[in-house]
């Protein structure tokens, strides 16, 4: 794996070049290639245990693959957003103190200069975070403590932002607000890539998706992938696609094809694809 970042053609950011991971014998991903261009928006789909947080964690550079290489532009800053749940929020920080932790080192903690609180009073107000900077993180929503570990993300200065099932665990109210404010940030010039569980919340309104399954079994546009070939390959069960209210759902099906009736699928839509 090239540790140094390095001239990539066009609008590349980063580049996975047919890498495998291992931790012990088996491999969990396998000659994998993906391009990350600035300005992306980009999902990564699949199962537990497919290899979306391996992947995700290979172009970070925080686990070396077994073969090939992953390179990264010149200048291209990363930051990486984890799980709302791996998170202890009884840890004794305030929101700024939080964000801050994202810069700090060695004794220099958790002291923070001046100029520094007024940027990251600008970053908590992009977020729409204004105003909570004293606030313990445990006195905030699911939806702000999200936030504050993209505020976290962006105090970096990163160009690319990863996150590791940005919404799960969130309602569906907070879910889109999530979803938005990435957006927004996409349409700032923030490259975004995730993973997700949620086939109907998220991934179908992303613009480009990766569906993985230790191998990449598609990639491209929603309505280029979201469909019961892909599908199928993807997560080892027959699905179909429906169209409701201009939106593509993501449904269960039957071994002949045909959709399952609400009341008989284990979950909600979408749930059922974990």
């Amino acid at each position: 794996m090239r540790k140094r970042p390095i001239e990539l053609a066009g609008n590349a950011q980063i580049v996975a070049d047919h890498i495998t991971v291992a931790y012990s014998r088996e491999p969990v991903i396998v000659d994998v290639d993906l391009v990350v261009e600035a300005g992306d928006f980009l999902g990564i789909v699949g199962p537990s245990g497919s290899g979306k947080s391996t992947l995700m964690k290979a172009l970070l550079g925080t686990v070396t693959p077994r073969s090939g290489s992953v390179t990264r532009a010149r200048g291209v800053t990363v930051g990486f957003v984890p799980q709302v749940e791996q998170i202890d929020w009884n840890f004794p920080v305030t929101v700024a103190e939080c964000v801050a932790m994202a810069r700090a080192t060695g004794l220099r903690f958790p002291w923070i200069t001046k100029a520094e609180r007024v940027e990251i009073a600008s970053v908590l107000e992009r977020l729409g975070l204004h105003g909570l900077g004293n606030r313990h993180i445990r006195e905030l929503s699911g939806g702000q403590q999200q936030r504050v570990f993209l505020a976290r993300a962006l105090f970096t200065g990163a160009k690319v932002v990863f996150l590791d099932e940005p919404t799960s665990g969130l309602d569906v109210r907070t879910r889109h607000e999530v979803l938005h404010l990435l957006g927004d940030l996409n349409d700032e010039g923030v490259t975004v890539v995730l993973t997700t569980h949620d086939l109907n919340g998220i991934a179908t309104h992303l613009p480009s998706l990766v569906c993985l399954n230790k191998v990449v079994i598609g990639a491209g546009a929603p309505e280029d992938v979201l469909v019961p070939d892909v599908l199928e390959a993807t997560y080892g069960s027959p699905m179909q696609i429906l169209e409701h209210g201009g939106m593509r759902v993501v449904v269960d099906a039957g071994p002949d094809g045909t959709v399952i009736p609400f009341q008989r699928r284990s979950g909600a839509v979408g749930g059922a694809t974990r």
